[in-house]
């Protein structure tokens, strides 16, 4: 019995390791993306709130 949970521990383990890696990933592949279109992003985000902010509701 000790050794089928500690096979499931190190199981899980190894998945939560993955996990974090990919969100590694992720994360930097967003950041990477961001500084890309920097400039392109910002005209957006203005362009949003500035509607938002003329708008009468």
């Amino acid at each position: 019995m000790d050794a089928w949970l500690v096979r499931i521990e190190t199981k899980l383990r190894a998945q939560e390791g993955m996990e974090l890696v990919q969100v590694a990933i992720l994360i930097a592949i967003a950041i990477f993306l961001g500084l890309i279109f920097k400039d392109k992003i910002g005209k957006f985000v203005n362009n949003v709130f500035g509607d938002l902010l003329k708008a009468d509701f």
